[in-house]
């Protein structure tokens, strides 16, 4: 059995908005979604940047398909290297920013986090 069939990767489940599929730790994704996707289209409304556009979309893409129950622990799997990746990209830059950082780079930690709890406990969270 591979890792797709073995953590239902690729499962759609039941798609629509459900709130009583919702348990802390997914509402807790989405608001960390919320914050770091807020940031970022503040930060493009400030400065401009494409990029960071293209990231508060996928951040509130996300939550989107959270609530909507859209191959979850697909978006958990994305949403980790998508999610580090913005890490590394603003170290690479240097580290612009910084009062900004203060807020979102321990929100994205916290996210990546919660992302790697979810995929792992999916199954028992739902059933809850």
């Amino acid at each position: 059995m591979g890792i797709a069939q073995r953590y239902g990767i690729f499962e759609r489940g039941e798609v629509g908005f459900d709130t009583g599929r919702m348990s802390w730790a997914h509402w807790l994704a989405g608001g960390l979604a919320a914050i770091t996707g807020g940031i970022h289209l503040y930060l493009y409304l400030e400065q401009g940047f494409p990029a960071f556009l293209f990231a508060a979309l996928v951040f509130f893409g996300a939550i989107v398909a959270l609530l909507l129950n859209l191959y979850r622990r697909l978006l958990y799997l994305l949403g980790i290297p998508f999610t580090a990746g913005q890490i590394v990209l603003w170290a690479a830059q240097g580290m612009p920013d910084m009062s900004i950082a203060l807020v979102d780079k321990p929100v994205q930690v916290l996210l990546i986090l919660l992302l790697v709890y979810l995929f792992l406990n999916e199954d028992a969270l739902v059933r809850q």
